[in-house]
């Protein structure tokens, strides 16, 4: 991994150990991934809806554009990473009928599902304004992350 993506991780790690809340380190990771990683135009989580399991709600983010309030888990790039359990990594979203656009300067995206005590509990989803942004190491990385937020959340 990349010295970055070494720093970024330790971090994240290192902020989990004492945070007080789930969604301080959704905010920590959204905000340090979107200064530090110049291609992450814009980082944010959805949550499964406590109500409605069907759901993802919007959680923290940061970014350039408001993203989509509310997906239905079986629609969209997230709606395939909750359906399938499996990162969803694509290159030229221009090209695959399930992207649910959130701005038109979106290039690429990456969507990786969080479980917490074996359901799924959030997704981490990463939208970035050029093509091929997520590379297998950039995968590995955010999968990384991911699983930081998912460990935190299967302690509550």
């Amino acid at each position: 991994m990349a010295d970055v993506h070494e720093e970024l991780l330790r971090e994240f790690q290192d902020f989990a150990q004492s945070a007080t809340t789930a969604v301080s380190v959704m905010e920590r990771i959204s905000q340090r991934l979107h200064e530090k990683m110049a291609r992450y135009n814009w980082v944010g989580f959805y949550l499964v809806d406590p109500a409605d399991s069907d759901i993802l709600l919007i959680g923290p983010y940061v970014g350039s554009f408001t993203p989509n309030a509310r997906i239905p888990l079986h629609s969209g790039l997230c709606g395939a990473a909750a359906s399938s359990g499996q990162t969803i990594v694509v290159d030229d979203v221009a090209k695959d009928p399930r992207y649910l656009a959130g701005s038109p300067m979106v290039h690429s995206e990456i969507v990786v599902p969080i479980f917490a005590k074996n359901k799924l509990a959030a997704e981490l989803d990463i939208e970035s304004y050029f093509t091929s942004t997520f590379t297998r190491l950039e995968q590995e990385f955010v999968e990384a992350c991911a699983a930081v937020a998912g460990e935190y959340l299967g302690k509550r």
